[in-house]
């Protein structure tokens, strides 16, 4: 991978992100994607079509992978997995916390992540072997020891109202194991500061590729770790996932598989 890969891919997420910015106090038009907890504003598709011009013109041949606008082939053996606006029902509430996401998978690894929260002007960026920034800053994840002193955040499936694997259970079991757990609505920035050390773990039942894919890559070059919540390895493109800082990933592994039956 060259510097230019980065180098767009930054240009990219920061364009989308002033773009969501600069509209976050706008009226937003809402529809549903099945479910009335599942929405899509036309700031996705805005910011979307923002990334995917930009990602299309410099990378013609490369398969690209995006929330809303789904898969599209290519030659190259590459793929961009993109989500413009992590956090949508925040962003369609006024509430700043939301994020951009862009990452690059070749050979079947992702070896580039760019997660960009515009409100805080923060970017954080991933490459394969080569550690993990903040604003251009190494950052790495926490060094806190055990599930009890550990701050964790999750999120809940879009169809929680229909569904009877809803991660409630598991947040009751945290809550009260853990020093405290948080929702803030937006994997992507779940995942970001897992890798600064803001968390010292997260895990989730349901989430997309777009979800997952620069957030992964951040926390295991920022040294953590990352696994399906039953140990196993994370499969991308059907991800349910312990992301943690290492240390305590065996003692959260431990409480989802005494819920679970694992």
């Amino acid at each position: 991978m060259s510097a230019l890969e980065r180098r767009v891919a930054v240009d990219a997420a920061r364009a989308a992100g002033r773009l969501l910015r600069d509209e976050l106090s706008g009226v937003r038009r809402i529809a549903y994607k099945g479910a009335p907890t599942n929405l899509v504003t036309e700031m996705d598709r805005r910011a979307e079509a923002e990334i995917l011009e930009r990602l299309r013109d410099a990378f013609p041949d490369d398969a690209i992978l995006s929330e809303e606008a789904g898969a599209a082939g290519g030659r190259s053996g590459r793929r961009w997995i993109v989500d413009p606006l992590d956090g949508t029902t925040n962003y369609a509430h006024g509430l700043p916390l939301f994020g951009v996401s862009i990452a690059l998978q070749a050979d079947g690894r992702v070896v580039l992540g760019i997660v960009y929260d515009p409100s805080r002007d923060e970017l954080f960026v991933a490459e394969r072997g080569a550690g993990a920034t903040l604003n251009d800053a190494r950052i790495r994840v926490s060094s806190t020891a055990s599930l009890d002193e550990s701050l964790l955040v999750t999120g809940f499936p879009y169809n929680i109202r229909q569904t009877r694997d809803t991660n409630l259970p598991e947040y009751a079991a945290f809550s009260v194991r853990a020093r405290a757990v948080r929702r803030l609505g937006s994997a992507v920035l779940d995942l970001s500061y897992v890798a600064c050390g803001r968390f010292d773990a997260f895990w989730e039942l349901q989430l997309g590729a777009w979800d997952v894919a620069a957030g992964s890559l951040l926390v295991e070059e920022a040294g953590g770790l990352i696994t399906a919540i039953d140990g196993r390895p994370l499969d991308i493109d059907t991800p349910t996932l312990v992301a943690s800082n290492g240390l305590v990933h065996q003692e959260v592994l431990g409480v989802l598989g005494e819920l679970r039956g694992g």
